[in-house]
């Protein structure tokens, strides 16, 4: 089952975002944040991602991969398995229910502004599909909008 998210625009250069994203501990500076600033958090909040806020109590990351606790799943892990400089980061389940790809692709609007979009490849189970898909694409629109948020 194959979900995108909506495109995000992002007052940054591509180069800045696709850096930043290719290399998953640039965002422990974020957490830390989301963590400690309770301006942050109720942002998120009004974003309708209070989820997100859980999730993060419980991440592990690494220059390649990142983990998280789920609810009534356990640890869910990813890691890179691909990158094309200024362009996409490719991401491959290591530790997951399900056998999932997730790409982060950038591109440049203009020299001070990019666009991004993220989509998944999950091997769903037939029986499952309609009741994961409307929640895999909100899933992925939840990511999209939080790496959007970043200030890169």
């Amino acid at each position: 089952m194959k979900e995108s998210s909506e495109i995000k625009y992002i007052n940054a250069p591509v180069e800045r975002v696709y850096s930043t994203l290719a290399n998953l501990e640039n965002l422990r500076p974020l957490i830390e944040r989301i963590q400690n600033d309770e301006t942050v958090r109720e942002k998120i909040r009004e974003a309708g991602h209070e989820s997100a806020i859980e999730s993060l109590q419980n991440i592990a990351l690494t220059n390649d991969s990142i983990g998280v606790q789920a609810p009534m799943v356990g640890t869910i892990s990813m890691r890179i398995i691909d990158r094309e400089e200024g362009k996409c980061v490719k991401f491959e389940t290591e530790q997951s229910p399900i056998k999932a790809n997730l790409w982060i692709q950038t591109l440049p609007v203009t020299a001070d502004q990019s666009k991004m979009k993220l989509t998944i490849d999950a091997d769903i189970p037939f029986m499952l599909k309609a009741m994961v898909g409307s929640k895999l694409k909100d899933g992925i629109n939840k990511i999209a909008d939080t790496l959007a948020m970043i200030n890169y």
